[in-house]
């Protein structure tokens, strides 16, 4: 097969260049297999880390295509793009991780004599997070690591499994906040590119702000949203009619009823940005979608579990959860991304929780007229990773733009509290975003985030639909 590998020899070259290579290898050889194959037979100077070959050292973590992988796991394809993780380069694909070893912190028993014992409950609660190869996958993808501080996900995972261990003499959380603790915009491409699949951001990032907020170690600004949520059960302030205000307790669809849903609106779309949620619900009504809509909803807590403000979270979910089932649904759609991971992942419900471009792909949606112009379209992370939905946007976006020009997902900087808390890193990471966004040459940029959709808009100047929005557009086009 043929690869192409990153190559740099700093003492022969300005910058690190592609070389293509044509190796014999056996069936379902691993991209360590093709490296050795271009060591042995062709180029014996060529540069790469490995030791165990068995996915457990994390040694020959390299890019393949992109993505951060082990080099001794990842099959290797024809046309396969090896390069070195996004560190400092040494040589070839050997980056230098003696930074990041550094960032890590050691156990600190101080005085052993006193040491507390072990309890079985400790050793579950850290297992998770002790899985960790110092493979540095995640901190290479991190988008937050350049734009900012942060030390990175493994550090951070490091200081949780210290803070949990009691043997462990050392203030973690204090450390954890001055290696940037607040700068995770938890978009979880660290689980995405993780080979043990931490979830350093729930397990280790989401459990340390609970404990500095607990401290009083909170950023001014979420403080300030917190007390909002806990006082009027909304994270959004009202300024004219919401979208609660305005529509009734039960929107019937053109035609015969396909399905009866539950609508979560979110407080974004609620008081925020009303009209897409409006729009939502044209949609779904052209469809034959029965909406009942609660008033007695309020916020699903995600800014408040991501930014470290737990107390509250229990009476919100109950409150959440009784609306629905009083209105006796089996289904509940969101079209917020964050609402909906926070709805599937961080509460019990005994109902399901569905996107809405997952209930309309799975249900099936009458096609819209195309509308004029070129569309790229924005993965929000908390539907991507948090929800697992990537397809189905891109289904309904592909029937209705005229144009439609794809691009790799990215955070764009809006999540986890940091565009609330730290907006300068906020607009570094959307700036990057920006640029791809530039290189897809679109006139608009579609995506199923209202947070997502305001910086997009801010950083790249370009408008910015939500995939509802744009499908009414399409279905006003085609009854003229």
């Amino acid at each position: 097969m043929k690869v192409t590998i990153a190559r740099f020899n700093p003492e022969t070259d300005a910058e690190p260049h592609q070389e293509t290579y044509e190796v014999a290898v056996r069936k379902g050889a691993r991209v360590l297999n093709v490296l050795d194959a271009v060591r042995d037979e062709i180029d014996p100077s060529i540069s790469y880390r490995h030791c165990c070959r068995g996915g457990q050292c994390g040694s020959c973590a390299v890019r393949v295509n992109g993505e951060p992988a082990l080099a001794c796991m990842q099959e290797a394809k024809e046309g396969d793009l090896i390069e070195p993780l996004n560190l400092p380069l040494i040589r070839d694909l050997v980056t230098d991780i003696a930074p990041a070893i550094a960032q890590m912190a050691w156990l600190n028993a101080g005085d052993c004599l006193n040491c507390s014992h072990v309890s079985a409950e400790d050793i579950e609660e850290i297992s998770p997070l002790r899985e960790c190869i110092e493979c540095f996958s995640c901190l290479s993808s991190c988008p937050a690591v350049g734009a900012s501080t942060y030390a990175g996900p493994t550090a951070i995972r490091q200081q949780r499994r210290l803070n949990l261990d009691p043997r462990d003499h050392a203030d973690r959380v204090e450390e954890a906040v001055a290696k940037g603790l607040f700068s995770c915009t938890t978009c979880h491409k660290c689980v995405e590119v993780c080979p043990k699949g931490i979830e350093t951001p729930r397990k280790a990032v989401e459990k340390l702000r609970a404990l500095a907020v607990s401290r009083g170690l909170a950023l001014p600004a979420h403080k300030s949203l917190a007390a909002l949520i806990e006082s009027t059960g909304r994270s959004v302030e009202r300024k004219e009619p919401t979208f609660l205000e305005r529509v009734p307790d039960v929107i019937e669809p053109e035609g015969t009823v396909r399905a009866t849903v539950g609508f979560f609106v979110g407080c974004m779309f609620n008081a925020r940005v009303v009209q897409p949620a409006l729009d939502a619900m044209e949609v779904l009504k052209r469809n034959g979608i029965r909406v009942i809509i609660p008033k007695t909803q309020v916020c699903c807590g995600s800014p408040l579990i991501r930014t470290g403000f737990t107390g509250f979270i229990p009476e919100l979910q109950e409150r959440n959860i009784k609306a629905f089932v009083d209105a006796g649904v089996d289904t509940v759609l969101t079209m917020c991304a964050g609402c909906g991971s926070t709805l599937k992942n961080d509460y019990q419900t005994p109902f399901r929780v569905a996107d809405i471009t997952e209930f309309l792909v799975e249900l099936g949606f009458e096609e819209p007229a195309k509308v004029a112009g070129t569309y790229t379209y924005h993965d929000p992370c908390h539907l991507l990773r948090g929800q697992h939905i990537s397809e189905q946007p891109r289904v309904l976006l592909k029937s209705v733009a005229e144009k439609f020009v794809d691009m790799s997902p990215r955070c764009c900087g809006a999540g986890g509290g940091v565009k609330s808390g730290q907006p300068e890193e906020a607009a570094l990471i959307g700036a990057v975003r920006a640029e791809m966004v530039k290189e897809t040459g679109a006139d608009y940029i579609v995506t199923v985030c209202p947070f997502c959709e305001f910086h997009l808009h801010q950083v790249t100047g370009l408008p910015v639909k939500n995939i509802a929005s744009l499908m009414l557009e399409g279905y006003r086009k085609k009854d003229c």
